[in-house]
């Protein structure tokens, strides 16, 4: 009786771990944590040129007039604190790229993004509605914590929900493999180079602790002209 109760056991487990949902986190409010990431730094307003293949960020992904709506260029080099120098930012200083966007080129939610997205199924989203944009993480670097909001897609790819969602490495080849690109503020409240090895793993909001990243947070959705 005990070698057939463990029989039934050990199937039942088995089972019941395949029937998870592929985008599901291994544990209830778990994400996968993405280890030995390349991150690179861009900013608000960045001008095109060699270092960024020539792709500026005076617009993001989801916002054609990024720029405007933050209150200016982030510069990297001249800073109070977190924020640039010259004003204080309207949306959060701490945000990141990750190289996914839900929409495709025409403007259209990409099936993959409700295959793939952990979050696709708690809400229904508006047709102008991001799942991404917005979307917390958390970033280590040398046992120190960051925490951010997505709001633009990079770096270099737009579809590599394999990485994003999954456990694969970044597609890209371009700068060491990145896979990753923070803020200013990011990079110096990290300690960051520039182009860093880095851990970072999905947040909810209701898990991102105290700290300069919660002073301003953004909360606009898509601006498409």
């Amino acid at each position: 009786m005990m070698i057939k109760y463990l029989t039934i056991l050990v199937f039942s487990v088995l089972l019941f771990s395949g029937c998870k949902k592929p985008t599901e986190p291994e544990e209830k409010g778990k994400y996968p944590l993405h280890k030995d990431i390349t991150a690179t730094v861009f900013w608000v307003g960045e001008e095109s040129g060699p270092e960024n293949n020539y792709i500026p960020n005076l617009q993001s992904a989801w916002d054609d007039e990024w720029q405007q709506h933050y209150g200016g260029t982030d510069d990297p080099v001249n800073r109070n604190g977190y924020y640039p120098a010259e004003f204080t930012p309207r949306e959060n200083p701490f945000y990141f790229a990750l190289p996914y966007n839900d929409f495709d080129a025409s403007g259209e939610r990409k099936a993959s993004a409700y295959k793939y997205v952990y979050w696709a199924s708690e809400k229904n989203w508006g047709d102008h509605e991001s799942m991404c944009k917005n979307q917390w993480i958390k970033i280590t670097f040398n046992q120190k914590t960051a925490y951010a909001q997505w709001e633009d897609v990079g770096p270099f790819e737009t579809d590599d929900y394999k990485y994003v969602f999954g456990t694969a490495k970044p597609q890209n080849k371009e700068n060491d493999n990145a896979g990753l690109d923070v803020s200013p503020a990011v990079r110096d409240f990290l300690g960051l180079s520039g182009m860093d090895k880095v851990e970072w793993q999905f947040v909810d909001f209701k898990d991102v602790p105290d700290g300069p990243w919660r002073t301003i947070v953004t909360t606009s959705q898509v601006n498409w002209k």
